[in-house]
């Protein structure tokens, strides 16, 4: 069963296009890394950093969801280099969410799923620049 273009416009981001594609890896992202913020502190912690605290278990689906951001480079098209790297990124967390319980400190310095978001990012820049969105602080004219 396939999806039609009718489909695609009734549920945007379900496409295999390059812009949709950015789209699901941005929402993984910010689902794994900034879902909360910690008060008092302003760190932004997500669902990586949650499931690190259940040990075991937690790290493997934490790098299961990881991994699907490698799988959509590969949909992408993008090199075995950059997701090689990536991979290496998700490998590295789960092993330091291995430790029990410490093992969520580093996820608050060590952010593979925002480190492999700019990976893509980047890649989606260069040779899908209609898919680059401006990211941009609002100022106050004085």
């Amino acid at each position: 069963m396939t999806i039609t273009d009718k489909e695609k416009r009734r549920f945007p981001g379900f496409g295999s296009d390059p812009h949709s594609v950015r789209r699901r890896v941005e929402a993984m992202e910010q689902l794994l890394e900034r879902v909360f913020v910690i008060p008092g502190i302003n760190q932004p912690i997500g669902l990586d950093v949650i499931l690190d605290l259940v040990p075991g278990v937690g790290d493997v689906a934490g790098a299961a969801l990881g991994s699907y951001m490698v799988w959509e480079a590969r949909n992408l098209g993008m090199t075995k280099w950059q997701m090689g790297r990536m991979a290496g990124n998700v490998g590295f967390d789960f092993l330091l969410g291995l430790i029990p319980w410490v093992g969520a400190i580093p996820d608050f310095f060590f952010r593979s799923n925002s480190r492999n978001l700019k990976i893509i990012k980047r890649h989606l820049d260069k040779h899908h620049a209609a898919t680059a969105t401006i990211e941009a602080q609002a100022t106050r004219a004085p």
